[in-house]
């Protein structure tokens, strides 16, 4: 038989609207849809990125450095390539009557912007600002309830509020702010006495290319030319690192959840198509008497099923594509993305790829299990059910091994996606190996007295039993409601317990050495019970590190270790000559006070791993653009939790205290003291210094969380209902067998209600078993997700997880009961006439 008369034969006994194969369709669409979704909106922000990466970087390159500008050589150095644009950032405090607030400074020169257009609220495109005015993000004038013509103070400088900004075009490469931005003219830091030896600010220059040049050539160039400046260099190929990482991570999570749901789904295509064929047992046999081979069956079921995947796959894809705005719009000031309709090939065709792939996999055994029975095998396949095809193993395994490849090799961070596949691949054989289990201990068990409890035991176990399908249905339906209630309730934990009873009210920072008795004074007067804590505050970038007759130097380096962020631009610096509070001397020994030797550092035992440090080996740092080194002198575990000043790196005082710095210092005040006028007296008394309320801070860290947790319950309802799917299709494939049990029940006696009870035995000693095993499933799972992907405390709320696994397994038996129901209405003649 020709495929061409294969496909008229299939297309003929098709239903139009695809009877028998709806379940396939189903879970093929659930599982495309998603992935079509996350991976379109993903391409489309990576994209949005790279095509505007110049206007949201600000440039086609930037320097960045901390607590000085850039020296006339290497100004120069930057100049023969283009046109520059220099700024400063920093934090500082704005006044207006009775009000202050943190805010982000942003001192720009004439040139500013290079690329993209800064534009304001009344429909201006503007530039820098005048020296005697600012522009100001709302969330600034709201703050400080001002509007366009009032005064604000900033330092001791007073300015006029020119316009609110409207679209800042170098936002997104600024990263996290401490408070709402405000532009001001280049010298209004100085002016204002933000600036001085030892302030904590940094500068960033933005080149524009006056001719065509490789971005990351340039980088290296500046790097190699002046090694020991401490360049932060970034180009406009990775505007958003930070932003772009999220991205990428969170894309990649979603997408492996996606496909995880879909593999997932694909033992309810199995089923599906089971039960399909076992509908059409008849016509296969009627096929074989008249002649068909198996080739020739293989070929009309299989254009059956395939149709139905495609259709099934492309509707997925549409949806997925059509909730892509959507997605965006609840996305906008976060992440850059348009609202309008995003189509992405790429995507695309990787959910397609995964959509048939999966419906291969699980549709073939069925199948390949029909071809090869003979006519009348088909007869009596309700009363003898048909062999497995070992056949079936080299496609299946085909399939998978395409869907793995698939998966690694698309993958921006392959180790993490074979892991996360290694994972789901482990858990699917616990819940199949749990099902044989099942099966086993329900036949060597002591038969029950009461026949009802006695036929639904040995329903757990008879030839056909579908117990291993709804073990990985209810297991993996089950483990995602454990999932979802403990990583919710974790980040709520973390936002709510954790955090704010152990944050400060203030940070604050840059205050005067010199002045550092009159800040204690403003404390106390305020609150004498206050608890406050001050440092000293540098920043300096590792140069070299390692043993001292062989450092390695961090320019050196094509990529930075796994765990050693520290080595990445400028990390803040503090001496102290004791062990500083939260933190845990794990190896080594302490200098304590009057230390007069050598320079010593201490470092967190973490990075120490990372980057392969040990005790007596030596950093080189670079301050100021001055060479500091000093020996490791013991390594300490930091509470990074305690929302404290946490430092990767500690010195001994002789080895930072001659350079120019000020302090930092945070502020816990006794319950119940108003925060308002000790921030009112430190903005007065010291308006260099920058006050930070960690309120706000608090809130924008809220605000991300929530937004990770939104991001897992849209994955982990997926993976629900793809579970869910599974359920009805392993009832469906058994539907059958179960319809002429029931007729067989019912001509012996037995009523609907005895045979309802028999089901609910049934699916209740399921459930019951896998509960226990879904909890334990569930919470490993979770605490992975907490504490390795999003590192996170675990701190989940076991009555809210017990409660919903209650919920969920009551949820679960509903459906199944639900899908059984139908049994109850088979009229026994007309079951018995089809045997």
């Amino acid at each position: 038989m020709s495929w061409a008369t294969a496909w008229r034969i299939a297309r003929r006994d098709l239903n139009a609207r695809f009877r028998g194969l709806r379940l396939l369709l189903v879970c093929l669409f659930l599982g495309t849809a998603a992935l079509a979704a996350i991976g379109s909106l993903t391409a489309a922000i990576e994209r949005e990125i790279e095509s505007n990466g110049r206007t949201y970087l600000g440039g086609d390159l930037q320097v960045e450095l901390w607590q000085r500008g850039l020296n006339t050589e290497e100004r120069a150095a930057l100049e023969e390539m283009g046109t520059i644009s220099a700024g400063l950032r920093m934090q500082a405090m704005a006044r207006h009557a009775e009000e202050a607030a943190p805010i982000e400074l942003k001192a720009v020169d004439a040139f500013y912007p290079l690329y993209g257009e800064l534009r304001l609220e009344d429909g201006r495109s503007v530039g820098p600002p005048s020296p005697d005015e600012a522009w100001l993000s709302p969330g600034a004038a709201d703050r400080l309830g001002v509007a366009p013509g009032y005064t604000i103070t900033i330092g001791t400088q007073q300015l006029r509020v020119g316009g609110l900004i409207a679209d800042e075009p170098d936002r997104l490469s600024e990263g996290f702010q401490l408070g709402p931005t405000v532009i001001v003219a280049e010298d209004l830091p100085q002016r204002a006495g933000l600036v001085a030896p030892g302030s904590m600010y940094q500068t960033k220059t933005r080149l524009r290319f006056s001719a065509s040049r490789d971005t990351e050539a340039a980088a290296e160039a500046l790097e190699k030319r002046f090694p020991q400046a401490g360049f932060d260099i970034d180009t406009a190929d990775r505007a958003a690192p930070g932003t772009d990482r999220f991205v990428d991570r969170m894309g990649e999570f979603l997408t492996l959840v996606g496909l995880a749901a879909l593999v997932i789904a694909g033992i309810g295509i199995g089923g599906g198509v089971t039960s399909y064929l076992d509908a059409r047992r008849q016509g296969i046999a009627t096929f074989k008497i008249l002649g068909a081979t198996s080739r020739d069956i293989a070929r009309i079921y299989a254009l059956q099923i395939t149709a139905a995947a495609l259709a099934g796959s492309l509707a997925g894809i549409a949806v997925g594509i059509a909730i892509v705005p959507l997605l965006a719009r609840a996305l906008q000031g976060l992440l850059p993305v348009s609202s309008g309709f995003i189509v992405d090939p790429g995507a695309i065709a990787l959910a397609l790829a995964y959509g048939l792939l999966v419906a291969l996999v699980f549709a073939a055994p069925p199948l390949l299990r029909a071809r090869h029975f003979p006519a009348m095998a088909l007869m009596r396949a309700r009363v003898a059910p048909l062999a497995r095809d070992r056949q079936a193993l080299l496609l299946v395994g085909a399939g998978l091994a395409a869907i793995v490849a698939l998966a690694l090799l698309t993958a921006d961070n392959p180790l993490l996606s074979g892991g996360f596949l290694t994972g789901a691949a482990a858990i699917l054989g616990l819940l199949a190996l749990l099902g044989l289990g099942i099966r086993r201990l329900a036949a060597a068990l002591p038969r029950p007295r009461s026949p009802i409890a006695r036929n639904a035991l040995a329903n757990l176990h008879r030839p056909g039993a579908s117990t291993g399908a709804l073990v990985t249905a209810l297991g993996f339906g089950l483990a995602a409601f454990v999932l979802l209630a403990a990583v919710q309730s974790a980040i709520d934990g973390n936002i709510e317990r954790r955090v704010p009873d152990r944050a400060p009210d203030y940070f604050v920072l840059d205050i005067p050495r010199d002045r550092v008795t009159e800040f204690e004074t403003l404390v106390k007067q305020a609150d004498p019970e206050a608890n406050y804590r001050t440092v000293p505050a540098l920043r300096g970038s590792v140069l070299a590190f390692g043993p001292e007759d062989a450092m390695t130097r961090t320019a050196d380096l094509e990529d930075i270790p796994e765990g050693a962020w520290a080595l990445r631009g400028e990390r803040g610096l503090t001496y102290a000559d004791e062990i500083p509070q939260g933190n845990e001397l794990t190896a080594g020994t302490w200098w304590g006070p009057f230390y007069s030797g050598e320079p010593l550092v201490s470092v967190d035992e973490e990075f120490a791993e990372a980057a392969g440090l040990k005790i007596g080996d030596m950093i080189t740092f670079g301050v100021l653009g001055v060479e500091r080194s000093a020996r490791i002198a013991n390594l300490r575990r930091i509470d990074w939790e305690s929302m404290g000043f946490n430092y990767v790196f500690v010195l001994s005082p002789n080895a930072l205290r001659d350079a120019p710095h000020n302090l930092a210092a945070t502020i816990e005040l006794s319950p119940g003291t108003p925060t308002g006028p000790l921030l009112r007296a430190l903005v007065r008394a010291l308006p260099s210094a920058s006050v930070i309320e960690v309120g706000g801070v608090l809130e924008q860290a809220r605000s991300v969380l929530e937004q990770v947790g939104l991001a897992t319950l849209a994955a982990a309802s997926v993976a629900v209902l793809a579970g869910l799917a599974v359920l009805l299709g392993a009832i469906a494939a058994a539907r059958a067998a179960r319809t002429y049990d029931t007729v067989v029940l019912r001509v012996l006696g037995a009523d609907r209600r005895q045979i309802l009870v028999m089901q609910l035995i049934e699916y209740a000693a399921l459930t019951g078993a896998l509960a226990l095993v879904a909890l334990g499933i569930g919470r490993v799972a979770a605490w992975l997700v907490v504490t390795r992907l999003f590192e996170f405390d675990w701190l989940p709320d076991w009555s809210l997880i017990i409660g919903v696994l209650g919920l969920g397994s009551t949820a679960v038996l509903g459906f199944a009961l639900a899908a059984s129901l139908p049994l109850l209405r088979a009229k026994p003649a007309q079951a018995l006439r089809a045997l």
